[in-house]
């Protein structure tokens, strides 16, 4: 059975005193409960992980980076390496976020080099897929995808794949007033899945898990987790609070609770 994941990325928000009151908000709610059944992340900004760190050690939540660079050290000013990353005591990192596509530049054959050396580490890479409105309209989704995916993962052998959490955030949605129906999501999880399938074999497609991000709320994550290859949710704005997160992990934990084993 694929184990369940709730994860949040809080982009540029989220000060260090700001981190520490998240921190100590979701401490005092999860402590004395068994959320055993899920993994949890927070994706803190680089300055706060020290804090992140610090407050959540105590809890079932662990950090990430935002992103990393290939190189495991260089002149690559403003950069941050996986050693570095391992160090602030991350345990994943989020890769090729669609931000850093549009804003900066950055290509998948880019982010294969970053999700090689992440692996290396011992990081877990949250690898972030997702097509755009254009590409939509165009029925293009699914091959966007797949090469995306196949790019991101080339050389990697089939046992290491299920390593890899794949997010399927959809550009259009990613802050946007709402998040894609779930038909379109299972069309979408399912195809990655049996592109999985098809280059990396059924043990691998079964035990990787793939997320839904894209205008994820606690209202609607009951409908979107009911899609059979949905394994959790990935959220942005909605757990920017503690609050929120929370209210996010209880919808994830009633999914986990109810969800057949799969594979």
């Amino acid at each position: 059975m694929r184990k369940m994941m709730a994860g949040t990325g809080w982009k540029m928000n989220n000060s260090v005193a700001e981190t520490l009151r998240y921190a100590e908000t979701l401490a005092a709610w999860s402590a004395g409960r068994d959320l055993s059944a899920l993994d949890l992340f927070v994706l803190p900004p680089f300055t706060s992980l020290h804090a992140a760190r610090t407050a959540l050690s105590n809890t079932p939540v662990a950090i990430g980076g935002q992103n990393m660079h290939w190189d495991a050290s260089g002149g690559w000013t403003g950069e941050i390496s996986a050693a570095m990353l391992c160090e602030a005591g991350c345990r994943y990192v989020e890769l090729a976020h669609s931000e850093r596509l549009q804003h900066f530049g950055e290509t998948y054959a880019a982010v294969r080099k970053k999700l090689d050396t992440a692996m290396h580490a011992g990081l877990t890479p949250i690898l972030c897929l997702g097509e755009t409105a254009p590409e939509k309209a165009a029925g293009r989704a699914d091959a966007v995808l797949e090469a995306q995916v196949l790019t991101a993962l080339a050389g990697q052998g089939a046992k290491h794949i299920p390593d890899v959490v794949l997010a399927y955030e959809p550009r259009w949605a990613i802050g946007g007033a709402e998040a894609a129906t779930p038909d379109y999501i299972a069309e979408r999880h399912g195809r990655l899945r049996e592109t999985l399938h098809a280059h990396y074999g059924k043990a691998a497609a079964a035990r990787t898990r793939i997320l839904y991000g894209g205008s994820v709320t606690p209202e609607n994550g009951p409908a979107i987790l009911a899609v059979e290859d949905v394994d959790g949710l990935f959220v942005g704005r909605a757990a920017w609070q503690a609050e929120g997160f929370i209210r996010i992990i209880e919808v994830v934990a009633d999914a986990a609770r109810t969800r057949r084993p799969q594979g």
